[in-house]
């Protein structure tokens, strides 16, 4: 019998890289994010926002809004990459944002729009980036100096992973 760990149910994050071979593929699942995001959730009560993905873990509803956190200050590390000289970017501590009470009991609509409006914007800029602009940089006060071409297919894992926490609870649960 194996078991699957909560933590990770599409697997950690391998590191890939953004080529030519793999752009549309990236591009089209930052694109589409917040519509499977919306899926996932969609018929969900309180009582099943609330519920915790995994032991330890957070609520389904904390889960949509570090989404929406993590896009958003992904999308402007983005921006100052593209318009300012290798800038340091200032980081978050995601379980204290978490923590506040908008992410702890506020609607996830709100979160969702952001989601909507950041992830049309960061489509449009990612699609115009020339070869020179992926490879721009920021440095990020605890991984040290990030690539665009790096970034950007994080933020796709990242996507990913944060829906099958809600889709793979809801298949435990039954919902």
């Amino acid at each position: 019998m194996t078991t699957t760990d909560l933590r990770y149910p599409i697997g950690e994050y391998a590191g890939e890289r953004m080529s030519a071979a793999n752009r549309s593929r990236i591009l089209l699942e930052i694109s589409e994010l917040p519509g499977r995001l919306r899926d996932a959730i969609e018929g969900l009560g309180d009582r099943q926002l609330d519920t915790v993905y995994r032991p330890g873990g957070w609520t389904v509803r904390q889960v949509v809004h570090h989404v929406a956190d993590s896009h958003l200050n992904s999308y402007l590390r983005t921006r100052f990459a593209l318009t300012l000289n290798e800038p340091t970017i200032m980081a978050y501590d995601e379980n204290l944002w978490a923590a506040l009470k908008d992410a702890q009991s506020g609607p996830v609509d709100p979160s969702l729009l952001i989601l909507e409006g950041i992830h049309a914007r960061w489509c449009e800029l990612l699609e115009s980036l020339s070869e020179a602009e992926w490879a721009k940089r920021f440095v990020h006060p605890e991984r040290g100096i990030v690539v665009l071409n790096e970034n950007i297919p994080l933020y796709a894992w990242h996507g990913r992973h944060h829906t099958a926490h809600i889709t793979e609870l809801r298949k435990r649960m039954g919902w």
